[in-house]
Formats: C-alpha cells, sequence, structure tokens
C-alpha cells in the first residue's frame, strides 16, 4: 500500500489531458488546518482553496496538510510543485527551519513560488523569504567598495514573535558604522508582522492599485469583504517590487494587502484578507486572485 505523501506525488505527476501543449502549473495548498476554521469551513480552509483551484484551468492540484508526514512537504512533493500557497496560524514552529530554508532556496533558483496568505506573515517560510530577501537589499544598498575591506554585515534576528508598538523603528532596519575603511552594518531583520489588528470581522475595501496586473486581471476597481480581520500597516517587512492592492476599513485603518518580492530568481506573494473563522476563501473575488496568482507565478516555474 503506498504512503500518502507518495500519492500526493504521484497525483502531481499523472499526466492532465486538455490542457494541449501548454504548461500545467502544479499547485499545492498547505494548510495547517486548525479546528476554529470548521466555523466557516466545513472541510478546512485549505481544501476549501483547492477545490476551487482544482476547477480552473491550467491549475492541477494537491492539498497538503500538517498531519500528513514530513508535515506535508516531502522533497519529493516539493520538487514536482510549481506554487506552493500557505495557511498558517498558530503552529508555525512545527515547520522547521530546515524545511524553511529549503523552500526559500527553491524560490530563490527560481523552481517555486511562495503565496503567502494572511496569518502566514509569521510562517516560517514567510519569515525566511523576508529575511533573504532582507540580506539582498542589504548588499545592494551597501555593496563593497572597489578597493579595501569588504563590507560586513551583522544581521540580528528579532527575539520571538512580537507585536511591536506603533512608534517603534520598523523593521527591516539598517545601522552603519565606518572605522577608517572599514565599514561594518547592523541590520536589524524584519519583525514581519504591524502594530495594530482587530479580529471582530468587520468588512474592508479593498482597493485595485495595478489593474493591469495579471493578478488582478477580472477584478473591479474596487470590492468589498463582508467579513475580515483587520491589520494595520505599517507591516514590517522589506519594501515591496509590487503593491496591488490597498485595503481600508471604516474605522481608518488600511494596509497594503498586496505585496510582491522578487526573491533571487522567484517571487513571493503576501495576501492579507483572512481569518480562519470567517469565509473570506469561499467568494469568488478573493479566490480569483489566488487563482491569478498561481497562473502568473507559475509560468515562470512551470515545466
Amino acid at each position: 500500500m503506498k504512503c500518502p505523501a507518495l500519492l500526493l506525488v504521484l497525483a502531481l505527476l499523472t499526466p492532465v489531458a486538455g490542457y494541449g501543449q501548454d504548461p500545467v502549473v502544479r499547485v499545492v495548498v498547505w494548510d495547517e488546518q486548525q479546528p476554529q476554521q470548521k466555523q466557516a469551513y466545513e472541510n478546512f480552509l485549505g481544501n476549501a482553496i483547492a477545490e476551487h483551484l482544482t476547477k480552473q484551468p491550467g491549475l492541477r492540484v494537491i492539498s497538503a496538510n500538517l498531519s500528513q508526514p514530513d508535515k506535508g512537504l516531502p522533497s519529493t512533493l516539493l520538487d514536482n510543485t510549481d506554487v506552493l500557497v500557505w495557511w498558517g496560524h498558530v503552529r508555525h514552529d512545527e515547520i522547521s527551519p530546515e524545511v524553511s530554508r529549503d523552500i526559500v532556496a527553491r524560490i530563490k533558483e527560481g523552481r517555486l513560488a511562495l503565496i503567502a496568505l494572511h496569518s502566514a506573515h509569521w510562517a516560517n517560510p514567510f519569515v525566511e523569504a523576508m529575511n533573504e530577501r532582507t540580506r539582498e537589499d542589504a548588499r545592494r544598498r551597501y555593496p563593497d567598495p572597489p578597493s579595501g575591506p569588504p563590507v560586513q554585515f551583522e544581521f540580528i534576528a528579532p527575539e520571538g514573535r512580537f507585536v511591536p508598538t506603533a512608534d517603534s523603528i520598523v523593521t527591516p532596519a539598517y545601522y552603519a558604522k565606518r572605522r577608517g575603511n572599514a565599514l561594518t552594518v547592523r541590520v536589524d531583520l524584519p519583525n514581519c508582522v504591524f502594530p495594530s489588528y482587530r479580529p471582530d470581522g468587520k468588512p474592508s475595501t479593498v482597493k485595485v492599485l495595478k489593474p493591469d496586473h495579471p493578478v488582478t486581471a477580472e477584478l473591479p476597481a474596487s470590492f468589498e469583504i463582508p467579513q475580515t480581520e483587520m491589520y494595520a500597516d505599517p507591516f514590517h517587512v522589506p519594501e515591496p517590487d509590487e503593491v496591488l492592492f490597498e485595503e481600508t476599513w471604516e474605522a481608518g485603518e488600511s494596509f497594503r494587502s498586496g505585496l510582491i518580492w522578487k526573491i533571487g530568481n522567484g517571487r513571493v506573494f503576501y495576501f492579507r484578507p483572512g481569518h480562519e473563522t470567517y469565509p473570506v476563501y469561499k467568494q469568488e473575488l478573493p479566490l480569483r486572485i489566488i487563482t491569478n496568482a498561481a497562473l502568473w507565478l507559475g509560468k515562470s516555474t512551470a515545466n
């Protein structure tokens, strides 16, 4: 009898008819599957997203979760994945640093793209991706001089997960020190969080900032999410290459809710709306955004 992880890989490798010679984007939707999701999703949030994506032309989709062998992330599965969609909330540390670094290495090589949803801002693969982008940015910002000693960097990680105050320095942050012709740069790595949030389910309005982007295809200029958790900027992450959405609430908060970073030869897309107890990912437009993002990101990684 084949193990579940092997069956996942075999499913990804099974040819799909009907798409001619166009490459099929291989998507894995990974979900922590916490019990609270049952308040809004009968069969877990990740399965709801995967079920929708399975119906979209050009995608081949597997749903994976934390309770499976290798936490649902065996290397044989990742070897056959173009886009990894990630939902995590309270069990982030059950994904090891080694697995997280392996995922980011694949992103840097251009073999994998990551879509991080909502509370996956603190998921270990997303945090490691932001750390890697920060390291790239630091070396671009402080290149080695044409003569003299190379720039020395000291990368400082946050002391665990904590919510910063609104007046805190926004990370990543740089502090350069010159002694003679030697330059040392302290870099405080991103905290990957924000100073304010509300889980009260108040509606938000999402404004499309880049209507011509592939991820925003077939979206209205703005739309409402009837129930969602609120996050308020500033988001402690590296400056993104593209900002696709601005999300606002009646109380006055705002958040850059669709961010894209290039990391090495690959990309990461963060999409903010959500909460495991609100049916955001039963709604047409958030699901369309994930579909668009998977197809666009997968074009650069699909074989």
